[in-house]
């Protein structure tokens, strides 16, 4: 199975300024554990690719508060 940086090209677009750059990702890909499917106890494969999920998560902490302060303002 390709790792995600080899399905994923190097310079991609950026969807929302949250998303990782290329040198942000160099940084935090080595920092996540292996996938569990390459592991000696095995596990599914990931459907979903580590930086599109990376990049969700920066999406919601970066935009999830205004969601709250707009939620209860009156």
């Amino acid at each position: 199975m390709p790792r995600h940086s080899d399905r994923c090209p190097a310079a991609r677009p950026r969807a929302y300024p949250s998303d990782t750059t290329d040198a942000e990702w160099a940084l935090i890909a080595p920092l996540l554990p292996p996938p569990a499917a390459t592991t000696a106890r095995g596990g599914r494969p990931e459907s979903h690719p580590r930086r599109a999920i990376v990049d969700a998560i920066r999406y919601l902490v970066d935009n999830g508060c205004k969601w709250h302060v707009i939620e209860n303002v009156r």
